[in-house]
C-alpha cells in the first residue's frame, strides 16, 4: 500500500511540471554585436574533417585550417613508415644470412662473425621493432583523425568574454599565506 501511495505521488509531482513551461512570452535576446561574432554550428563539420583525415592523411587539419599540423602529422606517419622499411630490410638481411648458415653457406660481409643463435636473436629484436614501428604508425593515423574530430568540434565551441575561467593567487589577511583558486564567471 506504502508503495502505492508513492508511485501515485509521484506521478502527480512529475507530471504537474511538464505543464510549468508557458508558450505565450517569447524572450528575445538582443545582443550587442561588437562583442559576440554571429556564428552558425555545423553538426556535419566534425564528422566532414573526420573522413577527410582518414581518406588522405592531414586532409582533415587543412579542413580544419590548422596547416601546422601538416608536418606534424606526415613526419609522424613518415617515420613510422621509414622505420618499418629499414627494420624491414634488416629483418630480411638477418633471416637469409640465418637460412644461408643453415644451407651451409659461408657468411660473407659484416655477418660473417655471427653465429645462430645471434642471428636469431637479431631477426627477433628486428622484427619487434618491425612491428612497433608499423604500430607507431597506425597510431599516428589514428591520432590524425581524432584530432581533425576533435579541432572541428572545438571550432564550433562559443569562447567569448561573458564566459571566463581565471585563475588567481590572493593572500590571505589572517596568516599571510597565498592560496590559489579559480574564478568562474559567467555574464549575461
Amino acid at each position: 500500500m506504502k508503495n502505492l501511495l508513492f508511485i501515485i505521488t509521484a506521478l502527480l509531482l512529475f507530471s504537474s511540471s511538464a505543464f510549468a513551461q508557458d508558450d505565450e512570452e517569447k524572450v528575445r535576446v538582443v545582443v550587442d554585436s561588437t562583442l559576440l561574432k554571429p556564428y552558425t554550428i555545423d553538426a556535419l563539420a566534425p564528422a566532414r574533417a573526420a573522413f577527410y583525415s582518414a581518406i588522405v592523411p592531414g586532409l582533415g587539419q587543412v579542413y580544419n585550417k590548422k596547416y601546422w599540423k601538416l608536418p606534424l602529422v606526415y613526419g609522424g606517419m613518415g617515420a613510422g613508415i621509414y622505420f618499418y622499411s629499414w627494420n624491414n630490410t634488416k629483418y630480411h638481411e638477418y633471416r637469409d644470412a640465418y637460412k644461408d648458415l643453415l644451407a651451409g653457406k659461408p657468411l660473407t660481409g659484416k655477418l660473417a662473425g655471427l653465429d645462430g643463435t645471434r642471428l636469431i636473436a637479431a631477426q627477433k629484436f628486428q622484427r619487434r621493432n618491425r612491428d612497433l614501428s608499423m604500430f607507431v604508425t597506425i597510431g599516428f593515423y589514428a591520432l590524425n583523425i581524432i584530432d581533425a574530430n576533435v579541432d572541428a568540434h572545438l571550432k564550433q565551441f562559443n569562447v567569448n568574454e561573458n564566459l571566463t575561467l581565471v585563475p588567481s593567487v590572493q593572500q590571505s589577511e589572517v596568516d599571510y599565506k597565498y592560496n590559489m583558486g579559480f574564478s568562474l564567471r559567467y555574464q549575461f
